[in-house]
């Protein structure tokens, strides 16, 4: 109550929330019984209600009940933002099972070593989507698929903006349209009758959800959720977002679902509002402005880069972005000339906060008032703490407005890393402390800035690259010896991946072949745009590759 920080809260933003004691079930089945008529999910027009989305929770999670899911079963979803994940959400937690949410786009490769280590045997996935799952290996126990088709769900949609390129789309649109072998259909999970009332719902400290991240190193690492953190963090955004109404705010689901932001801003938050979800496969700025004609944006968070091309185009088209009055930058640095191109066509405040998967995931955040300060990552939401200490020894705290790590606690901060104690005591100090890897300064109110990263991650686009991962793959090239994968800075988008690489004697630098290389074992986004040879990688004393002066060679 005490700290400095908390003079600069918005007026009417507590210091402290009440902390939940039911689980997210709770949540949602308040929302439905208070909700019922209002508008729940828009989706490219089509519209459910409250009454009809619990209706459909019900039976789903019915269904998924008869296939065997229990509580403490993970169940994968490999969905692009569709009115179908809400439901499939909650379906699965009103079992007492545990979400595990992943990028549709991920390759084969990556989704293996994800499946592989959480161990799901059932997973609800976009057709598109299922041929990757179909060619699991046998480490991974998956044996059921639920296939999600958008076009015989959404018949009325002209086009979906998701990264499957619209000639592609429309020259397999019979083939989309078909049931896929060896798959349950959606449509008939929605056919069984709703689960008994009495089934046990979950405990607020039950796990909810394993949300991978790349962490500060290494391969993606499931941060275990629970109901607890996800609720917490949901009522932490409601205090922050002080003055938004029930059943009033318009949601523009923009960010994936399987982001840890758009999970919590628009799954557990949205929800807990009783707001409308206009919810976007993947951003489309045309299709966006589209549907403000109609649901105009009263809460709109996204990265940079949206915020961005949103306010330009609506200026270009006269298209009127005044209602939106929530609008919360996160995942990247936000620039000043952004937050006043927007703040010139919008009815608010556009503030930075900062989050991590492992804080489910805001943490801290900038006041929607005057006492805002861009530049800054803000200072601690209600109920968070934290706190600034050496790099070299996170058990001594630094002096005031010195650099050091950052440290985070709350009733949002996860309780370890799936199966991995040891990433878990690296990362969880005593006292339930998380260190985030980033180097900050504080000032004497609190507002933080970020000055450098101990993580080694790249952010591009808001979404988190593991050099180490692109490595690996990339280290498999025939023509390669050694690569170093780094980060550039990139504009608005963040940063570019790049790599270095030393290539065989007499191997010539093709960068569009090592770019199809990378394509077929990675993410889009994880894949380098810029490639430089050398002979020999900058290296220390001890062997180990200096990435700054990596990063050196792609100046200029």
């Amino acid at each position: 109550m005490d700290a400095p920080w908390v003079k600069h809260y918005q007026p009417g933003v507590p210091a402290q929330i009440e902390l939940p004691t039911e689980s997210l079930v709770a949540l949602y089945e308040r929302s439905v019984a208070e909700a019922g008529d209002s508008v729940a999910t828009e989706f490219f027009g089509r519209t459910t209600t409250y009454a009809e989305l619990g209706d459909q929770i019900e039976r789903a999670a019915e269904a998924l009940r008869r296939l065997g899911v229990g509580a403490g079963d993970r169940v994968a979803l490999v969905l692009p933002n569709c009115p179908q994940g809400v439901v499939a959400f909650y379906a699965v937690l009103r079992l007492g099972a545990v979400v595990v949410q992943h990028n549709p786009l991920y390759t084969d490769r990556e989704l293996a070593h994800i499946f592989t280590d959480h161990g799901a045997r059932v997973a609800i996935c976009w057709d598109v989507a299922v041929p990757k799952l179909q060619q699991m290996p046998a480490t991974a126990p998956l044996r059921t698929i639920v296939s999600v088709n958008l076009l015989n769900a959404f018949p009325l949609v002209k086009r979906l903006a998701l990264a499957l390129p619209l000639p592609q789309l429309r020259a397999t649109r019979a083939k989309l349209t078909a049931p896929v072998s060896g798959t349950i259909a959606w449509e008939t999970l929605l056919q069984a009758p709703p689960i008994a009332s009495d089934h046990p719902r979950p405990d607020v400290h039950d796990l909810a959800a394993i949300q991978y991240t790349s962490g500060t190193t290494g391969l993606p690492k499931g941060a275990m959720l629970s109901h607890f953190n996800l609720f917490a963090n949901a009522r932490q955004g409601e205090a922050w977002m002080y003055g938004a109404e029930y059943r009033k705010e318009n949601f523009y689901a923009i960010l994936p679902f399987f982001h840890a932001f758009g999970m919590t801003l628009f799954l557990t938050y949205g929800i807990l509002k009783q707001g409308r979800l206009v919810i976007f496969p993947s951003f489309d700025v045309d299709l966006v402005l589209d549907a403000a004609k109609k649901s105009p944006p009263t809460v709109y968070c996204a990265v940079p880069p949206i915020y961005q091309r949103t306010a330009e185009r609506a200026e270009q088209r006269g298209i009127s972005l005044r209602s939106a009055r929530f609008c919360i930058s996160g995942a990247m640095t936000l620039p000043a000339d952004v937050v006043k191109l927007w703040e010139g066509v919008s009815g608010g405040l556009l503030v930075e906060g900062y989050g991590m998967t492992e804080a489910s995931p805001v943490c801290l955040g900038n006041p929607f008032a005057p006492s805002r300060r861009n530049g800054t990552i803000g200072i601690p939401f209600p109920s968070t703490d934290m706190k600034v200490v050496s790099v070299d020894d996170p058990a001594v705290e630094v002096a005031p407005g010195e650099r050091g790590e950052l440290l985070i606690a709350g009733p949002q901060v996860f309780s370890g890393y799936w199966n991995n104690p040891d990433e878990t005591a690296k990362t969880l100090l005593p006292g339930g402390w998380l260190r985030t890897g980033d180097v900050v300064t504080v000032d004497a109110d609190g507002f933080t800035t970020i000055v450098d990263r101990l993580k080694e991650l790249i952010i591009t686009g808001g979404f988190n690259v593991a050099p180490s991962e692109v490595e690996e793959e990339l280290r498999q090239h025939p023509d390669i010896v050694e690569v170093c994968v780094v980060g550039i800075p990139a504009g608005s988008t963040g940063e570019t991946v790049a790599a270095a690489v030393v290539l065989r004697p007499g191997a010539q630098l093709d960068e569009r072949a090592l770019r199809s290389w990378g394509k077929e074992r990675l993410a889009a986004y994880k894949v380098p745009h810029r490639f430089v040879s050398v002979d020999e990688l900058p290296k220390s004393m001890l062997g180990k590759v200096i990435r700054k002066d990596v990063a050196k060679l792609f100046e200029g």
